[in-house]
């Protein structure tokens, strides 16, 4: 999570993706407390996803470690209203497999030590997001599927993240 973060952080992050071949995606959203009222600001959010070919391309000069992660990837530091906006491209699914396309996401409260992996985000136009695939969801840190909309060549969403639910030993 922390491989190749930059020093400084902002509520907005742009990765190369936006300025690629590809989907335009903007997932805007706020972070809030368990108690899905409260916004959290100072939250580090880590997310990772593959290129419209569905596949996890590095650049050259990545260190060798973040290299599975590819190059479509960042980090935002939620604002002092909780909320957060990611300016990416839309991931495709791997390629032959049946898994649907995704977004891997991890969490760094600002009072706890250890960061936490949640669901990860897909997309409800997706046709692999059988209804087998929404049964297996745990809805960890919130409701995982996008509801897309588009706007002109865009594709935006607003996603908002619920702070330990459903993380298991999460402090309470």
């Amino acid at each position: 999570m922390f491989l190749g973060m930059p020093m400084k952080l902002s509520a907005v992050d742009t990765s190369d993706g936006w300025d690629e071949k590809g989907q335009k995606l903007i997932i805007e959203g706020t972070i809030f407390q368990l108690d899905g009222k409260t916004p959290v600001p100072d939250v580090i959010v880590y997310y990772y996803h593959t290129d419209p070919g569905g596949k996890y391309t590095p650049t050259e000069g990545m260190l060798p470690s973040a290299r599975p992660h590819g190059h479509l990837r960042g980090w935002i530091k939620s604002g002092p209203d909780g909320r957060y906006a990611i300016y990416t491209s839309r991931p495709g699914p791997y390629p032959n497999e049946n898994i649907e396309a995704h977004i891997h996401v991890y969490i760094k409260e600002p009072f706890l030590d250890v960061p936490y992996r949640i669901d990860e985000w897909i997309f409800d136009d997706d046709p692999l997001v059988t209804e087998e695939a929404r049964s297996r969801l745990r809805n960890m840190g919130g409701n995982p599927i996008l509801d897309i909309e588009k706007e002109n060549d865009v594709q935006r969403t607003n996603h908002d993240i619920i702070l330990g639910q459903n993380i298991p030993g999460y402090p309470k």
